[in-house]
């Protein structure tokens, strides 16, 4: 399958790319370094250096690609975790959901893609009984997470209108290989690598909607998505 992964040298990007190669998919992935596009291309992946915000470039890189599924696996964060940067990267993140989210689907739509797969997050739910299911209401009113919360929220619209197969994962907070944390921190948390096979699980399962991948911590059903995706929370990357 030819897969456009956006984001593919990101936390997931990195975890994703191998588990594709190694299922026998032809994977675009985008970068906007040089220097990472090489690192891509030693992996079998074809590298795209092209920036999200650069609407005609990233269109023409998806037609190029004719990628049956899209993966949006972008994200605006800083690789080490440092409360000052993580707090002044909020805006730079909820812009790459919106504003990036809008050009990647509108290359996917330009290149006829069939499925649209994006990253979001399970910590967006608003107060009340857990664990909560993917229909309960997100916290878009306050709290110190809301503008994170309304870009997700802006971004999964767009997604699940865009009339491709919309596929949301709703991830828990990261925790193992190349992330901020060893191991659960907050719930809902969840391993990098089973946040990545679920990713690949959605190439080919699941109908349009919004999935819930998480650890069964309480916070968040999962049962969505072991039932409809096969999500195995305790999957590792044998990469």
């Amino acid at each position: 399958m030819r897969i456009f992964l956006a984001g593919a040298s990101g936390a997931i990007g990195r975890r994703l790319v191998p588990l594709l190669i190694a299922a026998g998919h032809e994977v675009t992935g985008t970068t906007r370094s040089a220097e990472a596009a090489r690192k891509l291309e030693t992996r079998g992946v074809h590298a795209a250096i092209v920036d999200v915000y650069d609407a005609a470039a990233l269109e023409r890189a998806a037609i190029d690609a004719q990628p049956e599924v899209v993966v949006h696996q972008l994200t605006d964060l800083p690789q080490t975790f440092d409360e000052k940067k993580v707090a002044a990267s909020y805006a730079r993140n909820a812009r790459i959901r919106v504003e990036g989210t809008r050009n990647l689907i509108a290359a996917a739509q330009a290149a006829r893609a069939r499925r649209f797969i994006v990253q979001s997050i399970a910590f967006a739910y608003a107060p009340g009984r857990e664990p909560h299911m993917e229909d309960d209401p997100l916290n878009l009113a306050d709290g110190p997470r809301v503008e994170t919360v309304r870009g997700a929220a802006d971004m999964e619209g767009q997604v699940l209108a865009s009339g491709m197969e919309a596929i949301v994962l709703r991830y828990g907070l990261f925790y193992g290989p190349g992330t901020w944390n060893d191991g659960p921190s907050r719930k809902p948390a969840v391993h990098i690598d089973a946040a990545a096979q679920a990713a690949v699980l959605a190439l080919t399962r699941g109908a349009p909607g919004i999935y819930n991948i998480a650890d069964d911590d309480g916070a968040v059903s999962i049962d969505k998505a072991r039932r409809e995706l096969g999500f195995d929370l305790a999957f590792r990357s044998p990469f």
